[in-house]
């Protein structure tokens, strides 16, 4: 089927910039939905070919039927927890009280697969009441980025018929007998998923009142892109309201007192910090002080705190001063302070006092990372997830009286994970900067060139990229693949100056560095230029766009998901004037411009270039990084390539960026990657 071509161009500083595509933006359109139908068709038609792709679903779903559990985390008098029985959509909430066990037969109290028929409305955010009767909850359908917020009755197990829309990107903070949370105006008709977000304000529910008597609780009429989370201590008498601007790198803190009531206007709250230059992340109080997790001064994070009397960054002690690694994590418990540092891309834990001192290390089980659920400054006890690219997830009790760990949770996997191995290198960029890489694979795999690899990468937005185990990827890797995970800068893996090193007009580095890991990855033997794949999502579909036109020679199957691909206009969707401070925008300079242009990966799409196979993925509702991008930057593909490598675009229907999508969906689209990247690299499973 022949499209007409849209007659637009955009003029940047002098230079004209023809978008023949720009039809596509409008998801909505006749054209558009026709478009989708036949693109899928075609995707479907060369996948339906590969005699293997159902194999490995089944192979998949295999794997993946095992129980998965969370941490758990107090409320009231019961502790809450998620689980996954096998190949369920979406996590059940269960609960249990008394003495906690993981043998114990908790209740369900809350299952999202009954949310929607189809799996397809998940569970995004959570919180209970300082008592634990109410848990206000939201949740998002078809993946969208909006929620919208109900209550449910702790004792009942029932909602309480409150309903709040348009809400997006959006903490919930109670305080008494209601919560606060931050929402946007109602797009006009048919624009939910493209229309710019502007003027989020936070506003406070009261239960039993209806959505319009919300109040407003803070607003900036000023500033339409700035953005607000609302967070409450756990007494309720603070709340903490951290703002952030496009364009700024750090983020502001205004502070309330509740003692005395909710703050009548946005004037009652106390600034921490006056400026946008530095991050600082509130933690808790204690003993008349507000303890903060911040970079300022400090590049690699440290913990400060200052007098709620006087709260000022020009007024602090330092309690933990900065380290040589990245300081991640930080949170008040049992009496004592909990501190998590990425040293090499591997966790490191320990625990002190509340001034700093006494500072000991947790003997972690093995090189991995860990993240804490549930921690409240007065219980002896916490969670631990634990996880590495070998090992499940799995729930650790921690004493920290005894500062002595326990398994509470250990999944049984389907698959005998002592047959893998992972390792750590390190190689020199274009520029000669270190980059650290994980690969993983089987133990008796041989280097010898022959291995079709994944090489996986993100590279932006301060976004690390430590260990975690897929049972998914275990499919790969037993029918002989390789997994290599690349830490490149724009992450946040060796603190902000590792991030700087890849945005704005240093996003070259990223790809640099990602090339120099296919480089490193070939010369080893590891694999060959004919059996290498690349794949990343999000911003991370970006990199994989870029470095394809860059280094088309060097790769044999891409795997752009929901990628960032058209760098001139991305900032004029939804939510994407908040990436400006990242990327830049094309209307910011004409230097600006220029760098943007010079890599944006619809614009570099050339004829008479070889590309390697390429499978396009996007979710028909993703609101984040909208479709129009990925769809652009296929049919440009499709218009300017002629040689004979595939060029497909996997849209899934009702899904999103990739949050709360169901097991079904996750397991269809990894078949198809994974059937596309062997059948593409000529390997035999």
């Amino acid at each position: 089927m022949q499209y007409k071509k849209s007659d637009v161009s955009d003029n940047y500083f002098g230079t004209i910039v023809p978008d023949p595509y720009r039809w596509l933006e409008d998801d909505n359109a006749p054209e558009v939905i026709a478009w989708v139908k036949e693109e899928n068709k075609k995707t479907e038609d060369f996948l339906s070919k590969i005699s293997f792709r159902g194999e490995l679903k089944k192979r998949l779903e295999e794997i993946w039927d095992y129980e998965k559990r969370s941490g758990l985390f107090k409320a009231g008098n019961f502790y809450y927890f998620f689980r996954t029985e096998g190949l369920q959509n979406q996590s059940i909430m269960y609960r249990q009280s008394g003495n906690i066990k993981a043998e114990s037969s908790p209740e369900v109290f809350f299952d999202p697969n009954k949310l929607s028929a189809d799996g397809t409305t998940a569970l995004k955010n959570l919180a209970f009441s300082k008592d634990g009767k109410y848990m206000a909850y939201s949740v998002s359908g078809s993946g969208s980025d909006w929620e919208e917020i109900f209550v449910f009755d702790a004792e009942k197990k029932a909602d309480t018929g409150e309903h709040i829309h348009w809400v997006k990107f959006s903490n919930i903070a109670w305080y008494k007998d209601g919560f606060f949370y931050s929402s946007y105006d109602a797009p006009d008709k048919g624009k939910s998923l493209t229309e710019k977000n502007e003027f989020q304000k936070l506003k406070y529910h009261k239960l039993g009142t209806k959505e319009s008597d919300d109040l407003l609780i803070f607003e900036d009429k000023d500033h339409p892109l700035r953005s607000f989370s609302a967070s409450t201590t756990e007494d309720e008498k603070t709340l903490l309201l951290t703002a952030f601007e496009v364009g700024s790198e750090g983020n502001m803190l205004f502070v309330a007192d509740l003692s005395e009531g909710l703050p009548k206007c946005s004037h009652c709250f106390k600034q921490y910090n006056t400026h946008f230059n530095d991050s600082v992340w509130p933690l808790e109080t204690e003993n008349g002080f507000l303890y903060l997790l911040t970079n300022k001064q400090a590049p690699f994070y440290r913990v400060v705190k200052t007098s709620l009397n006087n709260i000022s960054e020009k007024s602090i002690d330092e309690v933990i001063p900065q380290k040589d690694c990245l300081l991640s994590s930080a949170a008040l418990c049992g009496g004592k302070l909990l501190t998590v540092y990425l040293r090499d891309v591997q966790d490191e834990a320990f625990i002190c006092d509340l001034d700093g001192k006494n500072s000991t290390k947790i003997n972690l089980p093995a090189n991995g990372s860990i993240s804490f659920s549930g921690t409240r400054k007065n219980e002896d006890s916490l969670f631990f997830n634990f996880t590495s690219y070998t090992t499940p997830n799995k729930i650790i009790r921690y004493d920290i009286k005894t500062n002595s760990l326990t398994d509470f949770f250990v999944p049984a996997i389907p698959i005998n994970t002592g047959d893998f191995k992972c390792e750590q290198v390190f190689f020199k960029s274009k520029d000669g900067t270190k980059i650290p890489m994980h690969i993983v694979s089987k133990k008796d795999i041989k280097l010898d060139g022959s291995n079709p690899t994944i090489m996986y990468g993100y590279g932006g937005f301060a976004i690390s990229l430590p260990p975690a185990f897929s049972a998914a990827r275990m499919a790969f890797l037993e029918k002989g693949g390789i997994f290599a995970c690349v830490n490149l800068r724009g992450g946040l893996e060796y603190g902000e100056a590792w991030h700087s090193a890849g945005k704005k007009m240093k996003k070259q580095n990223v790809f640099d560095d990602f090339i120099a890991a296919g480089e490193y990855l070939i010369e080893h033997k590891y694999t060959s230029a004919k059996k290498l794949a690349i794949q990343g999502g999000s911003n991370g579909g970006l990199l994989i766009g870029a470095v394809t036109n860059q280094r088309p020679d060097l790769f044999a199957v891409a795997i752009p998901q929901v990628g960032v691909l058209d760098m001139l206009r991305y900032q004029h969707f939804t939510i994407g004037w908040a990436w400006v401070d990242e990327y830049g925008s094309s209307e910011d300079s004409k230097e600006m411009f220029e760098y943007l242009y010079a890599y944006s990966p619809l614009h570099n799409v050339k004829e008479g270039v070889n590309y390697p196979s390429i499978m396009v993925c996007t979710g028909d509702h993703d609101d984040r990084v909208v479709p129009a991008h990925s769809f652009k930057y296929a049919q440009a593909l499709h218009d300017t390539y002629k040689g004979e490598n595939p060029i497909l675009i996997r849209i899934t229907e009702k899904a999103g960026h990739g949050a709360g999508k169901p097991t079904a969906k996750i397991i269809e689209e990894t078949a198809d990657i994974y059937a596309f990247i062997f059948k593409q690299t000529g390997h035999k499973i």
